[in-house]
C-alpha cells in the first residue's frame, strides 16, 4: 500500500474545472508513525518562481513541488469508524487538505477493507 506526498495544488485544479463537492481520502492509515506529513502547496520553477498547476505534462518536468510539512501521529487510526477516533493531527491534516484544495472530504479509509471507513457526509 504505498503512496507519494498529496499533490494539493493537482487536486485543487481537478475540484475547480471538475465542480467537484465532495472527495475520499484514502489510505489514511499509512500515513501513521510518520514524524512529519509533506503536502505539495505549489511548483517551483528553474528561476525561482512558485507557479500554481503547470499547463502540461512538460511544465512538470521543469519544476519542483512546494511542500509544506504538517506533523505526523505516532497513533494507529487503522479501522477507526469515527473521525472524532482519530488523533488530534490527523484531524488537522484532513483539516488542512481541505482548505488548500477547496472542497470538502466525505469520506476517509482507515484500512484495506471496506468497512474501515469513516463516512463524514454521504454523498
Amino acid at each position: 500500500r504505498r503512496c507519494g506526498w498529496f499533490d494539493a495544488v493537482a487536486l485543487r485544479h481537478a475540484v475547480q474545472i471538475n465542480s467537484v463537492s465532495g472527495i475520499c481520502l484514502t489510505k489514511l492509515d499509512v500515513l501513521d508513525g510518520l514524524e512529519n506529513i509533506r503536502v505539495c502547496v505549489g511548483y517551483r520553477s528553474k528561476d525561482g518562481d512558485v507557479l500554481d498547476n503547470p499547463v502540461d505534462s512538460e511544465g512538470y518536468e521543469a519544476v519542483e513541488p512546494v511542500y509544506h510539512d504538517l506533523p505526523g501521529w505516532k497513533e494507529s487510526t487503522l479501522g477507526a469508524k469515527k473521525v472524532e477516533d482519530l488523533p488530534a493531527n490527523a484531524r488537522a491534516y484532513i483539516s488542512f487538505l481541505e482548505e488548500q484544495v477547496g472542497t470538502s472530504i466525505d469520506i476517509i479509509s482507515t484500512g484495506p477493507d471496506r468497512i474501515e471507513t469513516i463516512v463524514l457526509r454521504n454523498p
